[in-house]
């Protein structure tokens, strides 16, 4: 797969940060575009980088304008813009990536767990079982982690489950909540105020700063939803907070 840096767009993003833009819509071979883009910053650093953040078709670059210039001696802009276009060539020919694992998420559907599951269902003319089929059946792509720590903006629902966000937000939603909103499904990874329609939970724990790599899922992982039991929820919660 190859680059088009013709339509790639480099704008700053104040006086300590740059927008690389490769794309204007959500689709995968745009990920895959950002996604090579993150492997290479991790593999070539350059002095005064700070940190990079991916999301659906941007990473913004964040540096230290006074060690990008050399203290003073050159645009500290310009200076990162060339070291982008730079990459951005060696990048026309190594933008293939390896396939990426299923991760199975399982999740108890309905009831106190999923207390929006019968809205969706009415909503979308499903009945409740049809709503869970249909968001178990598909393996979805994690575009990006945002919002809270750990929470990962999945592509690849079924579009019949579309369903708006709640009018009025819930101030507290339980961690491991899995919801829709709009086109898109996700995982609430911490007890936290949100407005997603919620159709179940997963006893999973998808962010422990306490771990190496506290996130666990990345941006490009793969993953699918299980049904499970409220019994094996049970049992996969007492065994996740004894971890």
């Amino acid at each position: 797969m190859s680059l088009p840096t013709s339509s790639v767009k480099i704008y700053p993003l104040g006086d300590a940060a740059v927008v690389l833009q490769l794309g204007d819509e959500i689709a995968v071979e745009t990920h895959g575009q950002v996604k090579a883009v993150v492997r290479f910053l991790n593999q070539h650093s350059f002095p005064g980088l700070v940190e990079y953040v991916p999301a659906f078709t941007t990473v913004t670059i964040y540096y230290d304008p006074w060690l990008v210039s050399e203290w003073g001696k050159s645009d500290p802009y310009a200076a990162v813009e060339e070291n982008l276009r730079q990459m951005l060539e060696e990048l026309e020919t190594g933008l293939e990536t390896e396939p990426a694992s299923v991760k199975e998420i399982p999740v108890v559907y309905g009831g106190e767990y999923g207390p929006d599951l019968a809205f969706v269902a009415q909503h979308t003319g499903l009945s409740m079982a049809e709503v869970i089929a249909r968001h178990t059946q598909p393996e979805y792509l994690v575009y990006m982690i945002g919002f809270a720590p750990g929470f990962p903006y999945l592509g690849g629902m079924d579009p019949r489950l579309a369903a708006p966000r709640k009018e009025v937000p819930r101030q507290v939603i339980p961690a491991g909540s899995v919801g829709i909103a709009g086109l898109q499904t996700g995982v609430y990874p911490l007890e936290t105020p949100g407005g997603w329609q919620l159709i179940g939970r997963t006893p999973l724990n998808l962010f422990d700063p306490n771990r190496a790599e506290p996130s666990w899922l990345q941006m490009g992982d793969v993953v699918r939803f299980v049904p499970i039991s409220e019994q094996e929820f049970n049992a996969l919660k007492e065994e996740a907070d004894g971890d």
